[in-house]
């Protein structure tokens, strides 16, 4: 009896967002099922969408034995969410040991993102004599997902009273009261999601802005991207001006610009749509353009050009994330249905990473862009890959039945309907 490589889910509606669960529930950490859990967030064109907590129907399906007739996961809970939820997230590790103002330790924290930011407390299941029982009903009694705080302050460069439409968000590691969001209005606000306040506002591209991540390990820097095709890199202590990191190189060929001044003044560019920090060494950083195909890998120490350039796609990317391991792999997933995982390791200069210091553009010699196309692992999926989230490292457990699994990372991909986990 071999350990199971692949999980599966299918949901009632498109899965836009997901995102798997950092720690096991309070008072589980002796269970293993509660560590193959995933927040995901529908995407339906109305104001019917929802989001939802599933986890593992039993803990013998991570084995392989009779246990096929079943669905690998179940729903725990659902709730309204609106509008389509662009971003979702568990709370990281260290909201485990934060104080908090308010907030009972049985709960935990996800958080999403649409037309504001929602801090929702989940309440799992308490540890249960009939665990073992197979064919309990999907939607457990005792699970709860209720809106904690709706954060939509207004608006810098709008004059309505809500704010604009949030892109993203990131989640600080470190400080997990911290939460800075994107948004389609040109600014990102961070927020102190324990007192539910805005802490500031700033007006961060010339155009939309689509993602943003805090660098590993500091509470004041952060990096954003957006439609104007830049990178740009911010510092809460002295936000009077940023750091642009990377411009996308202008498009070749255009046509000139038209009298009119609202064409003329806004070029065409290709938007930078994600950004992500290599957890182990934050010096690197990964995006990619609107309908690209390639990743560009940028280092800290050489702004203005990507150091490496991932190609082996073969349609626009979609979704890209790096795992927790020692040697952290990147994997990247698109419209070509294919998930890759790359093993950067061998190439990138390990360095001083520039954790809480200013150096955000402290040159390095001058790095040629090298181009990478041998993936160290692929899979192929039924149909297109919509997004990607990674496990934290899971440690091995022995069943009842004496079967054992092995410690390592997961990855699970939304394509449709469909969610499957992958072992790595």
């Amino acid at each position: 009896m071999t350990q199971t490589t692949l999980l599966q889910y299918e949901a009632p509606w498109p899965v836009q967002c997901l995102d798997w669960c950092k720690t096991p529930g309070p008072g589980q950490h002796s269970r293993p099922r509660s560590a193959f859990r995933f927040g995901i967030g529908s995407f339906l064109e109305n104001y019917q969408n929802k989001i939802a907590v599933i986890g593992l129907q039993d803990e013998r399906v991570l084995v392989e034995d009779d246990y096929t007739d079943y669905p690998d996961f179940v729903t725990l809970c659902d709730a309204h969410h609106g509008y389509p939820v662009t971003s979702l997230q568990w709370q990281p590790a260290a909201a485990l040991t934060y104080a908090w103002s308010q907030r009972s330790p049985s709960t935990e924290l996800l958080a999403t993102t649409g037309d504001a930011l929602r801090i929702w407390e989940y309440t799992g299941d308490a540890p249960s004599p009939l665990s073992n029982f197979v064919g309990r009903q999907p939607a457990t009694p005792g699970h709860s997902l209720v809106v904690k705080a709706a954060l939509s302050g207004q608006s810098k460069v709008q004059n309505q009273s809500t704010g604009a439409p949030l892109t993203s968000f990131s989640w600080n590691q470190k400080s997990p009261n911290l939460v800075v969001t994107s948004s389609i209005d040109t600014t990102c606000t961070v927020w102190n999601i324990d007192s539910s306040t805005a802490i500031t506002q700033l007006i961060a591209h010339d155009r939309e802005v689509y993602d943003v991540a805090w660098l590993p390990g500091s509470t004041d820097l952060f990096v954003s991207v957006g439609a104007d095709g830049s990178l740009r890199a911010f510092d809460l202590r002295s936000l009077e001006h940023s750091t642009i990191l990377y411009e996308t190189p202008a498009p070749k060929n255009v046509p000139p610009p038209s009298s009119s001044p609202s064409t003329s003044a806004r070029p065409p560019t290709s938007p930078l749509l994600r950004i992500a920090f290599n957890p182990n060494d934050s010096n690197y950083m990964s995006t990619f353009h609107m309908d690209g195909s390639e990743v560009q890998i940028l280092d800290m120490r050489s702004p203005g050009h990507p150091v490496f350039e991932l190609r082996a796609h073969h349609g626009q990317i979609n979704a890209l994330g790096w795992g927790s391991g020692e040697r952290p792999l990147l994997a990247t997933a698109g419209d070509d249905c294919q998930i890759l995982l790359w093993d950067l390791s061998s190439y990138a200069q390990s360095g001083s990473s520039p954790h809480g210091s200013s150096r955000l553009n402290s040159p390095r010699p001058d790095v040629k862009k090298r181009t990478i196309s041998d993936p160290v692992m692929a899979y192929t999926a039924p149909s297109q890959i919509t997004n990607l989230a990674w496990s934290p490292r899971i440690q091995g457990m022995t069943m009842n039945s004496g079967h054992s699994t092995a410690t390592g990372e997961w990855i699970a991909i939304a394509c449709g309907k469909s969610i499957k986990a992958l072992k790595v």
